[in-house]
């Protein structure tokens, strides 16, 4: 299982971050959890196809989270699919899009399902197939909001080849019966017994995706014991009274949920755009769980590296360019250039040097070394000075860990207090 990131921005797209949306590839099938504005531009940078899509749950009628849903349904039509597509989101959803693909004249020529949730449930599964299974709790938002989990079911044990043959165990059929649980009657009467030759089933990977809530009972249940946890961490936790009256989530909660849950993995996700450097949300998650991620988008996250790996290959990378860092190799060439330019035209002046009488140049020498002796002392005690005083700051007393910067806003012209 791999999940990729597709948009890690809370209610409104930045410069270098898209509206939420998530992609699990599982054995070639694509899952798409919430569908933000630019989500299939934003799976083809990922190295996913589009045809490959074949369940979309939402999670909640903000418009930032399936804002680009028609867009990629029509995408799909244009394509010419024929296999059908689930849709799985609160009620509701199936009067939108047939009033959308209407209102466009677009006739789909692939069939739609559409698995709607009414308020007031307690649990539902919105898939359920033969090797895994997507369930669905509702959240704690200020409008109807479901988190999701994408579950493996249990896979059966490995085969013990050489106690099979000794038992007389030959044929493929012999094996999958075995493997699928039944025991086998060889020729002269003899049973083989399934929990003699297989060993204990293997736990399948699972996902759940929280995001939009305040902490709620169900998101410890969705995220109980799975292998990647992804949960917003819209604000900070010097603005919980912001995310208490929004019906988000800080990093302080997300992590009281994945300690709860003992999942393997905390991912953040779902950053306000008030924060240019999300590393501050990490850094207060981490301090209560550990492993935490930041979710990156276009980052495939593996549930098993070995291999999973060169499955999935973006093609794109954004840069983040913070005072200038995302063109330094930019900068650094037109600064060889211009120094290269600089030096073919002008020449290096050439100085004869001056006459001067023995005990003058003496006394400059000693001038000269009195002078570098007192500078470095000058400065060795004001690097002392600036590194007490740093670690000073930095410890807070008895605290080791250097407290974060204070976090300014994208631009002046936004107002960051309506989301």
């Amino acid at each position: 299982m791999i999940i990729v990131p597709l948009g890690v921005a809370s209610a409104t797209p930045t410069a270098t971050r898209h509206l939420a949306s998530v992609a699990v590839w599982r054995e070639g099938s694509i899952f798409l959890f919430d569908c933000g504005e630019n989500t299939q531009m934003r799976m083809l940078q990922g190295g996913m196809k589009r045809s490959k899509i074949e369940c979309i749950c939402i999670s909640h009628f903000d418009t930032d989270h399936y804002s680009g849903l028609i867009g990629l349904l029509s995408t799909l039509q244009l394509q010419r699919r024929d296999q059908k597509l689930t849709i799985a989101a609160p009620k509701g959803i199936k009067e939108y899009v047939e009033f959308n693909i209407e209102f466009a004249g677009i006739d789909l020529n692939y069939p739609v399902e559409y698995v709607e949730i009414e308020e007031g449930f307690e649990h539902e599964r919105v898939l359920d197939e033969d090797e895994y299974y997507i369930e669905a709790r509702p959240l704690n938002h200020s409008k109807f909001c479901v988190g999701y989990r994408f579950q493996e079911k249990d896979k059966p044990g490995k085969v013990d080849a050489e106690k099979a043959k000794e038992q007389g165990i030959s044929e493929d059929w012999q094996y999958k019966e075995l493997k699928a649980g039944n025991d086998v009657e060889l020729d002269d009467g003899t049973i083989v017994k399934s929990h003699d030759i297989v060993g204990h089933p293997r736990p399948g990977d699972s996902f759940a995706y929280i995001t939009d809530t305040k902490y709620h009972p169900n998101s410890v249940k969705l995220g109980m014991n799975t292998n990647v946890l992804m949960h917003e961490a819209t604000f900070s936790d010097s603005l919980s009274d912001k995310a208490e009256e929004t019906g988000h989530s800080t990093a302080k909660d997300a992590a009281r949920v994945a300690n709860e849950a003992k999942t393997k993995l905390l991912v953040l996700t779902h950053f306000s755009a008030r924060y240019t450097n999300q590393y501050v949300l990490l850094r207060e998650a981490r301090d209560d769980f550990f492993p935490t991620w930041v979710a990156t988008e276009l980052r495939p996250i593996f549930t098993d590296p070995a291999h999973e790996k060169g499955i999935i290959q973006p093609k794109v990378y954004l840069k983040e360019i913070n005072n200038g860092g995302g063109n330094k190799n930019n900068n650094k060439n037109r600064s060889k250039g211009k120094s290269r330019s600089s030096g073919k035209r002008k020449k290096k002046k050439r100085f004869r040097k001056r006459k001067s009488s023995k005990s003058s140049s003496r006394s400059r020498s000693k001038s000269s070394s009195n002078s570098k002796k007192s500078s470095r002392k000058s400065r060795s005690s004001k690097s002392s000075s600036r590194s007490y005083n740093n670690n000073n700051q930095n410890n807070g007393g008895n605290d080791d860990q250097r407290k974060p910067k204070h976090i300014t806003p994208r631009t002046p012209f936004d107002d960051f207090d309506r989301f």
